[in-house]
Order: structure tokens, then sequence, then C-alpha cells
């Protein structure tokens, strides 16, 4: 399993779920199509997360906000 979960869901949610469950996040970010993605610092708790999110895993293709610009 990936690292990297898609979720329809907003950021702040996700940051709690995490929190509250004490595991660590690698990084986050807004998606342009909607929801967040997460990166976990490894498999097992991406595991745990996509359990509990379910249903609102996006498992098709997203558009990501560019987390920086490129250079020209």
């Amino acid at each position: 399993m990936s690292r990297a979960i898609n979720i329809d869901a907003p950021r702040a949610h996700v940051l709690a779920s995490c929190s509250k469950r004490k595991l660590p996040i690698s990084t986050i970010e807004d998606l342009r199509s909607g929801g967040t993605r997460v990166v976990m610092n490894n498999a097992a708790d991406a595991a745990v997360i996509a359990t509990l999110y379910g249903r609102k895993v996006i498992t098709g293709l997203v558009q990501r906000t560019p987390l920086r610009l490129a250079s020209r």
C-alpha cells in the first residue's frame, strides 16, 4: 500500500483525525479537485487512515496543487 491517500474531506478534518490517533503526517495538501492529499510516514498508518475514511478515499485521478513554482 502507498503512504499517500487522497480523501474527500477538508484538511482540518484529516489533521484532527490523525492527531487524535497520534499518526504522524509526512506532508498534506489541498487538492484542486476537492479534498485532501495526505502522505503518512509509513504504510501501516496509511492503512489506518484508509480504513477510517472508507468510502471517502478517492481512488480516481485528482488535480493536485503545485507545492512550488517551476524554475525558468
